[in-house]
């Protein structure tokens, strides 16, 4: 499943409801949790060790001014054609905003 998530704060009631290896894409605020030393960091670890993919958008993270290099390890960024890539392989998606 892939979960689209663009809250203005990762919470711990979505992070709940993700299965272990889905993908997951991070929109506008919400990619600030993947920002190292961000308060929400400890819960896409979890997702991380639950085999889930953690994916943000590039654009938001340049509409935030989020450098790559400033993200937790295994976070993968993404463009719009890799988030159309997503929805393709994962035919049931769910967002949360």
């Amino acid at each position: 499943m892939l979960h689209i998530v663009s809250e203005s704060s990762l919470s711990q009631a979505v992070v709940d409801r993700i299965d272990a290896g889905d993908d997951v894409i991070l929109l506008a605020g919400t990619v600030w949790a993947a920002f190292i030393g961000h308060q929400d960091n400890p819960k896409l670890l979890d997702l991380l060790s639950r085999a889930c993919r953690i994916h943000v958008l590039q654009d938001s993270l340049a509409m935030n001014g989020i450098e790559n290099q400033q993200l937790l390890s295994n976070i993968e960024t993404i463009d719009y054609a890799g988030f159309v890539e997503l929805t393709v392989k994962n035919p049931v998606s769910h967002t949360w905003c």
